[in-house]
Order: C-alpha cells, then structure tokens, then sequence
C-alpha cells in the first residue's frame, strides 16, 4: 500500500447513490506530524491532557482530540482498554460542542429539525437523536438535553451543525435564540465510574437517572451531570458551566478522584465502541447516509404527526424497505475478521471483496481488535444485493440482529494480514458485537422510549 504508486478509486465498488463517492485509495499511514495552530481551537482541556501525557491527536469539530496517552512500550491502546473495561477512564470530549436552543418557540424548532419526538422530551431529560437533510441524509447525530422548558442542547458530533440551524431558521418566525455556549463535556467511563460521581457530587448516583440531567457542583464550580457515554461501559458526563476560565478547576479533581479509583486520562477507545455497536459520524456515516443504511432507522418514527425537514423522503424509504425494494446500494454490517490484531487507528476505508468473484464491493468504515472477543472486528458497508440474497428479512435495523451465513474478504495493510497481499475472511456478525454496561446508541434510544411508556 505504498503511497508512492498510483491509486484509482477503485470503480468496481458501486457509489452510484452517491454525489460525491468516498475516497477508497488506500494510501496507508503518512506518517506526518499533526501542526497545532491558531486555526484549530484547543478545548479547555488540552493543556491538561498534554500534561497527562496525550501524544496522538486528530481534528473533531475544529478542535484538537486526543487519541492516545500510554506508550506502547507501558502497555498502549492495550492499557487504555484495560483502563476502560476494568476500571474507569477519564475523556476529554469538548469536542462534542454544544449548541443552544433557547427562546419560546423552542420545542417547535427542535422538532422540526429533528426525526424524532422532541416533544417526548420532558426537562431535564435527554435523548440520542439525528438530523437529517430534505434528502434524508444525515447531518449530526447528538445526545440532545433539555435543561428547561424552553432550552435545548444539542451535543454534537463531528459536522457544522450551528450553521445549519442557524440556516433553518431565515424566513421561518420561530421565536428563539441558537449560538455555541461555553460549555465543554468531560467523560468518565467505566465500570467505576458511578463510585467517581459519588465522590464527586453530594448525591447519590441513583439521581443521575438514565438520560438524566442533575444540576451539581464540583470544586464550587456548577456542572450538569447526565448518565451517558460513548463506549458501552457505565459512565456520565460532566458538562462544564463556563468552561473556558472553570475547566481546570474541575478536570483537577475529577482526575485525581479517578486516580484514586484506578483510573487515568486516556482517549475515546473506538475499538469498545465498536464493540457496543455505537456509530462514528464521518467514518459509518455522512449527509449522504441515510439512516436506514446504518440501522439507525428507529429514528424515524411512525408516529411523528408534526412536519420535520426530510420526512417526505425518509417515509419513501421506509415505505420502500418494508415492500422490499431497498432503495440503496450498500447496507452497514458488523464483520468479524481473521488477521493480526489491529491495534492502531485506521488510516482508510479498507476494501471489502466477495470471495466467490474476487471482486471489490464495498469497504470497511471502522476496525479494531477487541481483546475480549480476541478478534477483529468492524463496520462495513457491503452491497445490498449480497444480504437480500441470504434472507427474507427487510434490510431495516433487524439485519444487525440476524443470523445470516454470509463470508466476505478485507484487504488489510500487510501487517495484519496472516499472508503479505492477501485478504483475510471475514463473516457477518451480530451488533452488538459485545454486551454493554450501557446499551449501544441504537438500543439506548428504544430502551429510553420503553422506559417512558412504562412510567
């Protein structure tokens, strides 16, 4: 995979559903140095985790992020698993920036950006939700808070979600406010992590329900707490009132609590949330993916009265779906996958084969290796057609949970591969791929509504 030849975009895979295809070269690492500049905001967080050792960084949201802190020689992205599923971990996520909705009119707005219910919402609640383009594409998928009545947050992922908003309200009368607050989440996950809280914050963890929101304070300084996360282990978050000026004054003693607890600063482990089936805006998905393309189709309720932006086409999806004429040329699997462990971010979308042609069809999104299942394991898109033939079930978010008997080949780099130039297998496999402490994003948004109904 030199990056000295030349590379096609590999035309055999099928991006006719596509404006603008993904980029298939496979171009390996650059090994390149990241420049931190002005350009790029740094979190109130990123001195410290410099100091906590973070020496791997990418770009989210226009912000630095990091990506590791232990050297491999102590242990690496092994130790920071480790840290992870056994203990607890501490994560700078202000990346995730929050954007605010505030004014009379706005639960209307918000519902009408949003796919689901936001009127289901009561304060001081949550719910992980998306926002989708006209087309259906998806735009940002976010936990969504409602602080107060007419208050909402939405915590972003990965895309330029405030221009948007802001773009939705020219021409429409909705009577409210939307701009980015200084406001920056931290993560602390784990199977620790409630006995962090507890150090934390005078109360119990119990009243930190589920997508729940609790008003507290630590070192004097006011936080919002909610039970949530991105990795399938226990965890909450802790959103920073003030963040740029208060942020050490909590990090501190949120860091040294989670010392004390066994734990240490790391970074997002994407190969645990691969494990709990959580998606990654940019890598499984983008405003060309539509939702039920990545089993993210319970997003689009039935039983949404009131008009929001893409409604018209994604009911024509799902229409299409349920009548079995899948309108798309790929579908998001999760793959197991033979090979050596891979244990480093991947630095592509790598290709996906079928075996009995030895064809190009489709390609991996995200991969790692998971040390509790010992093997490899990743998200793919694969041709639709493929899954059709091996299954009378309609290709909506049930096909995570299938059994289907259905082999593929991945091109990895050689160093993970048992042969140099030689694909490994790979067979489908049910999402979650590992049970979680938390449910994957998929789950968390039924069990959330379910707990509703029942109250």
């Amino acid at each position: 995979m030199s990056g000295r030849q030349h590379h096609s975009n590999h035309p055999s895979i099928d991006q006719s559903d596509r404006t603008i295809p993904r980029n298939l070269r496979q171009t390996g690492d650059a090994d390149i140095d990241l420049v931190i500049s002005t350009r790029v905001r740094k979190s109130p967080f990123w001195h410290l985790s410099v100091e906590e050792g973070c020496h791997e960084a990418t770009i989210y949201n226009h912000m630095y992020h990091p990506r590791a802190y232990i050297d491999p020689e102590d242990g690496g992205s092994q130790a920071e698993y480790d840290l992870l599923v056994n203990h607890v971990a501490l994560w700078d996520v202000a990346v995730e920036r929050q954007i605010r909705v505030e004014g009379p009119d706005a639960e209307a707005f918000v519902n009408f950006v949003i796919t689901r219910d936001a009127t289901d919402i009561e304060p001081m609640r949550g719910k992980y939700a998306i926002c989708c383009n006209e087309e259906g594409g998806i735009l940002n998928d976010f936990v969504l808070l409602r602080p107060d009545d007419d208050e909402f947050w939405f915590s972003i992922a990965d895309s330029d979600l405030l221009q948007w908003l802001q773009g939705v309200t020219v021409g429409n009368d909705f009577d409210i406010n939307i701009d980015e607050i200084d406001v920056s989440p931290m993560q602390i996950q784990g199977p620790k992590s409630p006995d962090v809280i507890e150090s934390l914050i005078e109360a119990p963890v119990e009243d930190v329900p589920y997508y729940g929101l609790l008003e507290a304070t630590i070192n004097d300084i006011p936080v919002l707490v909610s039970q949530t996360g991105f990795s399938g282990e226990a965890g909450f978050e802790i959103y920073v009132r003030e963040a740029t000026t208060a942020g050490e004054k909590v990090w501190n003693p949120v860091l040294e609590t989670v010392k004390d607890h066994g734990g240490a600063a790391t970074p997002v482990n994407g190969r645990r949330r691969i494990a709990a089936g959580i998606l990654s805006l940019g890598q499984d998905m983008d405003h060309e993916t539509s939702p039920f393309q990545v089993n993210l189709g319970y997003q689009v309720p039935d039983d949404k009265e009131a008009d929001y932006i893409g409604k018209a086409e994604l009911e024509r999806q799902k229409e299409a779906i349920e009548d079995g004429a899948y309108p798309f040329t790929h579908k998001l699997v999760g793959l197991k996958m033979a090979g050596e462990p891979i244990q480093e971010w991947a630095s592509d979308f790598w290709l996906i084969s079928d075996p009995e042609t030895g064809e190009e069809c489709g390609y991996l999104t995200s991969a790692g290796w998971n040390p509790d299942l010992e093997a490899n394991i990743g998200l793919g898109f694969v041709p639709a057609e493929k899954l059709q033939a091996v299954t009378d079930i309609p290709l909506n978010d049930s096909i995570y949970d299938a059994d289907l008997d259905l082999e593929f080949e991945v091109h990895l780099p050689d160093e993970y591969t048992e042969e140099p130039g030689e694909p490994v297998y790979a067979t489908l496999a049910k999402v979650p791929f590992k049970p979680s402490a938390n449910p994957s994003a998929r789950e968390q948004a039924k069990i959330h509504d379910k707990d509703d109904m029942e109250e």
